[in-house]
């Protein structure tokens, strides 16, 4: 099992590459398991979106 630290590199690292088929297996089993990563992931997500959102604006 990978730990909090490593399934939240691996959250970051998916806004920017598609994950491997072992690393994907490994993240999905951790965050089965643990809640304050699901949020992690929410919020990389979020933030994601709100940049690409502000990103756009024309002033």
């Amino acid at each position: 099992m990978i730990s909090c630290k490593e399934a939240t590199r691996l959250a970051s690292l998916q806004m920017e590459r598609k994950l491997t088929l072992g690393e994907r297996v490994q993240f999905r089993l951790h965050l089965a398991i643990c809640v304050g990563c699901r949020r992690a992931e929410k919020q990389f997500a979020f933030m994601r979106q709100a940049m690409g959102a502000w990103m756009g604006q024309k002033d």
